[in-house]
C-alpha cells in the first residue's frame, strides 16, 4: 500500500511510526490497542524490517512460559546477570522497566493479537555468570501460516535466502535440522525432509515463495497481520524525508512515496523504528573498530538500515553518542558468490559449534573458543586482528566433518560441494600446508595449532579455551558426540577452509532516550513529540550479548512501554523508576 498524494490534504494521524519491524509495528499496535490513530510508513517495498530476518527469539526473564515449565529463575537473578553483563552502562531504571514489563509485554500480545510465543530451551550465552541461567529467559515466534496475510504476502520480507533451503526455513528446534542431517542416514529422517520438501515445492508453484515460516519471519507476519487488522495501514515504498518541528515540538514528517512528496501531521507523536544504521557507512566508519582500520565489513540485515532516523534525530538536536566497546551486535559471516554474479551473506549460527571444526586467522592460530556466542567470537576476532587491516577467520576442517554437519552455505551430503570449490566459496587441499597456501595462511603455525589441538581433541577436552565447557557451548553442539559435544580432532585429509568476516545482526549504539522512548537532547531534557524505539534506541545491553533474544526482548517490551506513553497509559516515577501500568478498559 502506498500512500496517494493530495499536496492540498496532507494526512492527519495521532501517532506517525518510521519502520516497520518489531519495534515500529509493537509500538503501533500498542497505541491503537489505546485508541489512538496509528499510521506506519516503511522505506522498502516489505514490512518486517530485520525483524523478518531474525530468530524470532525474545529474552524475558519471568515469562509465563518458562514458569509453566518449572524453570528456577528469579527476578533478582536477572537483574544481577544485567547488572553483570552490562558493566559500567548498567541502567537501573532501564533495567527495572524491562524486568517488570517484559512479562506483561510478552502475555498482552498474545493475548491481544496474532502474536503466539512457544518456549525455548536456550542457555544464556554466559551461563557461569552470577544471575545467569541454563534455560528458561528465551521464548520464540510460533510458526506460522504466511497466506493468513492475503494479498499483503507479497509485502513481507522473505527470509534471509542464504539460511533457507530453495527458500525452505526450518523450524527454530534442533530437531527439525536433525531430520535434515540425517536423512541419508536414518529412513525417519528420509521420509520427514521427503514430505517437508513435498509441501514446499507446492507453495513455491502456487505462492512463489515458502508459506510455512518460522522464526522472525513469522514474527513480522504475525505483527503486521495484527496491526493490519486493527486498521493501521502500513504504508511500504514511502520513505521519511524529515521531520516537521514547529511550536517548539516535532508534529510530523515530510515523506516520499511512489505518487511523489506529502506530509503527514502526528498529533501526538511521531516514532523512529528505522532499524539502526549498520548500512550506514559513514558512521560505522566512525563506530566500527574493524571499519575503522579499513577492513571488510558485510553486514546481513536489510540493506535499508542506513541511519536515517539517527539522521533525523540529530538535526532536532539528538544525540547518537558511540559509547560502546562493542557498538554493534557482531555476527561472523562468509560472502556467498550467487548465481547471478552478485554475493549473499551468510551468518554463521550453527557450524562453530560442532566438533572437528577450528577456527584460525590469517597467521595459522586459534584466537577463542569457537562455541561462544556469534557476538562474543566477533568481538574475539576483532582483538585479534588488531594491528591489521583486515579482520577475518578461517574455519577449518576434514572432508568427514564437512559432509557430516556442512560448513557454512555448504550444505551436508548428500548436497555437492563441487559448485561452491569451483565458485570459490570453499577452499581444499589434500594436506594442511596445501590448504594453507591456497587460503593464504600460514602454513608451519596452522599444522602446529592442528596438532597440537587434536592431541587434546582426542579425549574430549580443548586445553586452550575449554570449548564445551558451559550449557551454551553445548547447546548447539553435537549432542551424541562423546564426551564432549563439542570437540573432536580435526583428524586425516582431505581438508576445507572457509573465510569469515565480520557482520552485524544490528546496532546497539543509538539515540538517546528516556525510559519510556522520549528522544532526548543534549541537555537530557525530551525533544516534544518525538520517540524512538527499536534498533533507533540505544541498546539497554551496554555493548554486551547476554542471551537468545536479548535484542527483541526489550525492543518489544519498550516499544509496548513507549506505545502506552503516546497514549497517556504510563509513566517513569521520579526516585522509584516505577511504571505506573494504570489498566485500561480497552484491553
Amino acid at each position: 500500500m502506498a500512500i496517494p498524494t493530495d499536496s492540498g490534504a496532507p494526512m492527519t494521524c495521532d501517532v506517525l511510526v518510521i519502520g516497520s519491524g518489531a519495534g515500529g509495528l509493537s509500538t503501533a499496535i500498542t497505541a491503537r490497542k489505546y485508541g489512538l490513530d496509528v499510521v506506519v510508513i516503511e522505506k522498502e517495498a516489505y514490512f518486517g524490517g530485520t525483524t523478518a530476518f531474525s530468530g524470532g527469539v525474545l529474552w524475558i526473564p519471568g515469562n509465563r512460559h518458562a514458569r509453566a515449565n518449572g524453570a528456577n529463575d528469579t527476578r533478582e537473578a536477572a537483574k544481577t546477570y544485567m547488572r553483570n553483563e552490562t558493566g559500567a552502562f548498567f541502567d537501573e531504571a532501564a533495567v527495572d522497566a524491562f524486568l517488570d514489563i517484559g512479562p506483561q509485554m510478552l502475555d498482552f500480545f498474545e493475548r491481544e493479537t496474532e502474536v503466539k510465543f512457544v518456549p525455548t530451551l536456550y542457555p544464556d550465552y554466559h551461563p557461569d555468570v552470577q544471575g545467569g541461567v541454563d534455560i528458561g529467559r528465551s521464548v520464540v515466534a510460533a510458526p506460522y501460516d504466511a497466506r493468513k496475510l492475503g494479498g499483503d504476502i507479497a509485502r513481507l520480507r522473505p527470509p534471509l535466502q542464504t539460511i533457507t533451503f530453495i527458500g525452505m526455513m526450518f523450524n527454530s528446534s534442533n530437531a527439525d535440522l536433525k531430520h535434515f542431517f540425517n536423512a541419508t542416514r536414518s529412513l525417519k529422517s528420509a521420509l520427514y525432509v521427503a514430505k517437508r520438501l513435498g509441501s514446499h515445492l507446492k507453495d513455491l508453484a502456487l505462492y512463489r515463495r515458502g508459506v510455512q515460516i518460522t522464526s522472525g519471519n513469522a514474527l513480522a507476519a504475525r505483527l503486521a497481520k495484527t496491526a493490519l487488522a486493527m486498521g493501521i495501514p502500513i504504508h511500504t515504498n514511502t520513505a521519511a524525508q524529515e521531520l516537521i518541528v514547529s511550536d517548539g515540538g516535532v508534529k510530523g514528517a515530510v515523506v516520499e512515496g511512489p505518487a511523489g512528496e506529502m506530509r503527514i501531521a502526528a498529533r501526538r507523536g511521531v516514532v523512529l523504528a528505522c532499524g539502526g544504521f549498520s548500512h550506514d557507512v559513514a558512521r560505522i566508519a566512525k563506530a566500527y573498530p574493524h571499519v575503522m582500520r579499513g577492513g571488510e565489513h558485510c553486514s546481513p540485515v536489510p540493506k535499508g538500515n542506513t541511519g536515517d532516523g539517527a539522521r533525523m534525530a540529530e538535526r532536532v538536536g539528538a544525540q547518537v553518542p558511540i559509547r560502546y566497546p562493542q557498538p554493534a551486535a557482531w555476527m561472523p559471516v562468509s560472502r556467498v558468490p550467487m548465481r547471478d554474479g552478485t554475493f549473499g551473506v551468510f551468518p554463521h549460527l550453527v557450524d562453530r559449534y560442532k566438533p572437528g571444526i577450528i577456527g584460525v586467522t590469517r597467521k595459522g592460530t586459534r584466537f577463542t573458543n569457537e562455541s561462544n556466542s556469534y557476538h562474543d567470537v566477533g568481538a574475539a576476532m576483532i582483538e585479534a586482528c588488531r594491528g591489521e587491516k583486515e579482520t577475518a577467520m578461517w574455519l577449518i576442517c576434514n572432508h568427514a566433518t564437512i559432509r557430516k554437519y556442512g560448513l557454512g552455505f555448504a550444505k551436508p551430503a548428500p548436497v555437492p560441494l563441487g559448485p561452491l570449490l569451483r565458485n570459490g566459496y570453499l577452499v581444499r587441499g589434500r594436506t594442511l600446508a596445501e590448504l594453507a597456501r591456497r587460503a593464504g595462511i600460514d602454513a608451519a603455525a596452522l599444522e602446529a595449532t592442528v596438532r597440537a589441538y587434536d592431541e587434546g581433541a582426542a579425549r574430549g577436552k580443548d586445553r586452550e579455551f575449554g570449548r564445551g565447557s558451559t550449557s551454551f557451548n553445548r547447546y548447539l553442539a553435537d549432542p551424541e558426540h562423546k564426551p564432549n559435544p563439542c570437540v573432536a580432532p580435526v583428524g586425516d585429509g582431505p581438508y576445507y577452509a572457509l573465510k569469515v568476516v565480520m557482520g552485524d545482526l544490528g546496532t546497539f549504539d543509538g539515540i538517546t532516550t528516556a525510559v519510556t522512548g522520549e528522544v532526548l537532547d543534549a541537555h537530557g531534557g525530551a525533544i516534544q513529540g518525538l520517540y524512538a524505539v527499536g534498533n533507533d534506541r540505544a541498546s539497554i545491553m551496554g555493548g554486551n550479548y547476554p542471551g537468545a533474544g536479548i535484542t527483541l526482548g526489550p525492543i518489544m517490551t519498550f516499544g509496548y512501554i513507549t506505545g502506552r506513553r503516546l497514549a497517556g497509559m504510563a509513566d517513569v516515577q521520579a526516585g522509584t523508576h516505577a511504571l505506573n501500568m494504570r489498566q485500561s478498559a480497552t484491553v
